[in-house]
C-alpha cells in the first residue's frame, strides 16, 4: 500500500493527527513503526467505546506496524484525573491486576496475538528510584500542568489538586520514552497527556512521537460518551442477543457514526449504503449488517447468525405487530424512569403498577425482561415496550 493510501486508512475516524507531515515521513521510511495505545485497567470488562482505539491499532497492525498494547497497571494505581473535577480514588494493586488479566483475553478478539506486544508500565516504573522520579518531575513545570483544562478549572475554582495527580501525565509520557514509541493513540480527552509524551521524548533525545487522537464514542443515548456508569454501553462480553439488540436500538444517525468508528467495512461501501438510504432504502438493513459484524467479531459468525434469527423471531414473526404505531416522547435529562415511561405510554395505570409488573417479571424492553424498576431509559433510540402478553408500545425517545 502506498504512503498516501496508508494515510487515508489511518485518517479514518481520527479527530486529529499531530503532526501528520511527521507521520508521512515516517511511513515513507518503509520501516515498521512502534504504535502505542495505553489502557488503565480501571474496570474488568471492555466496551465498544474502548475498541475505537483497538480498531485503529489493528489498522496500523494490518499495515505492517508493531502494535503495543500497554496496560497501565502502575498509572492505574494513581488514577487518571482527566476530565475529573475532583481527585480520583486510586485502585488497589489487587484490583488493577484482576482487571488487567481480563484485558489480555479480550483484546485478541480484535488484534493479532502474534503481532501484538502486551506490556505493563510497572515493568520500568517499579525499577525507578525516588531520585529517578524526582528527575522526571524536574522535566516539566507546574505552569504547563495548569494549561490542562481540568487542572486549570479546578485551580480557578479552588478545588483540590493532589500532587500525585501531576505525576499521571508525566508517567504516561515517560511510557513513550521507555517504549521509544513512533505513534501514540488516545481519545480526545487524552491529548494533553499524549503531548507530554512528545515533549519528554525530545528531552530524552528521542524523535518525538506522532499523536493521533480518536473521538469518544457516544453511548446508546447518542449524547454522552459510552460508559458503564451511565448504563449506555455495549460490552464486548455482552450475550449475543443483548449485544445485537442494543445495536439495533441505536438511532439511524448514530448508526453512521458507529459504522465509521467500529466497522471494518471500507468507507466507500458505507458511503454507498448512506446514499441508498437517502434515496429510500431502509436504514434497518444497514443496522443489521453492523450488528452482524460486531457480534461476529466478538462471538463468531455462527453466534451472529443465531442473534439475527432470535431478533427476527421476536420482532418479525408475529410477536410484534407490523403496524404498531411509533410514539414520540421527550426524555427528561438523565433518562426516562421506566415506571413513568410505561404509565405515559398507557401500558400501566400508574407508576406503582409499573413497578409491581416489573417485580413480577411482566415487563420487557426490546424483547429482554426488565428487572430494575429504577431503570432510566436514555434518549436517542427506538424501543418496544411490552407489559404482560398483549400490551405493546413502540416509542422513540
Amino acid at each position: 500500500m502506498s504512503v498516501q493510501d496508508s494515510l487515508a486508512l489511518i485518517r479514518r475516524g481520527a479527530e486529529e493527527i499531530l503532526r501528520e507531515e511527521e507521520l508521512e515521513k515516517r511511513l515513507a521510511e518503509g520501516r515498521p513503526l512502534r504504535i502505542k495505545a495505553g489502557f488503565d485497567p480501571t474496570a474488568p470488562d471492555l466496551h465498544l467505546g474502548h475498541t475505537v482505539l483497538l480498531n485503529k491499532l489493528k489498522q496500523f497492525q494490518d499495515l505492517g506496524h508493531e502494535a503495543i498494547f500497554l496496560i497501565g497497571d502502575f498509572t492505574g494505581m494513581i488514577g487518571d484525573p482527566t476530565g475529573k473535577n475532583v481527585t480520583r480514588k486510586p485502585l488497589t494493586r489487587d484490583e488493577v491486576i484482576e482487571n488487567a488479566r481480563t484485558y489480555e483475553q479480550q483484546i485478541f478478539k480484535i488484534l493479532d496475538p502474534e503481532r501484538t506486544l502486551v506490556m505493563f508500565n510497572s515493568s520500568w516504573m517499579n525499577a525507578m528510584t525516588p531520585v529517578d522520579l524526582i528527575q522526571l518531575a524536574a522535566k516539566h513545570t507546574v505552569a504547563r500542568m495548569l494549561e490542562r483544562e481540568d487542572f486549570n478549572n479546578r485551580y480557578k475554582t479552588g478545588q483540590p489538586i493532589a500532587i500525585h495527580e501531576f505525576l499521571y501525565p508525566l508517567i504516561q509520557g515517560y511510557d513513550s520514552v521507555a517504549l521509544k514509541a513512533d505513534v501514540e493513540l488516545g481519545g480526545t480527552d487524552q491529548k494533553f497527556n499524549l503531548l507530554v509524551g512528545r515533549q519528554l521524548q525530545e528531552v530524552y533525545g528521542q524523535r518525538p512521537q506522532t499523536v493521533l487522537t480518536m473521538p469518544l464514542l457516544e453511548g446508546l443515548d447518542g449524547v454522552q460518551k459510552m460508559s458503564k456508569s451511565l448504563g449506555n454501553y455495549i460490552g464486548i462480553a455482552d450475550p449475543i442477543d443483548e449485544m445485537f439488540g442494543k445495536l439495533m436500538s441505536i438511532s439511524d444517525d448514530l448508526m453512521w457514526r458507529y459504522l465509521e468508528l467500529l466497522s471494518f467495512t471500507p468507507m466507500s461501501e458505507i458511503a454507498r449504503w448512506k446514499k441508498a438510504c437517502a434515496e429510500g432504502a431502509n436504514p434497518r438493513d444497514v443496522k443489521v449488517r453492523l450488528g452482524q459484524e460486531i457480534v461476529s467479531r466478538f462471538h463468531g459468525e455462527s453466534a451472529a447468525r443465531t442473534a439475527l434469527e432470535n431478533f427476527v423471531a421476536r420482532f418479525k414473526q408475529g410477536l410484534i405487530p407490523d403496524d404498531l404505531e411509533e410514539q414520540n416522547l421527550a426524555a427528561p435529562a438523565g433518562g426516562y424512569p421506566i415506571a413513568n415511561l410505561l404509565k405515559d405510554l398507557g401500558l400501566t395505570a400508574s407508576t406503582s403498577e409499573s413497578s409491581r409488573m416489573i417485580q413480577q417479571g411482566g415487563v420487557k424492553m426490546d424483547g429482554e425482561k426488565v428487572a430494575d424498576s429504577k431503570l432510566l431509559v436514555q434518549a436517542g433510540a427506538t424501543h418496544i415496550l411490552q407489559v404482560g402478553k398483549r400490551k405493546l408500545a413502540k416509542v422513540r425517545l
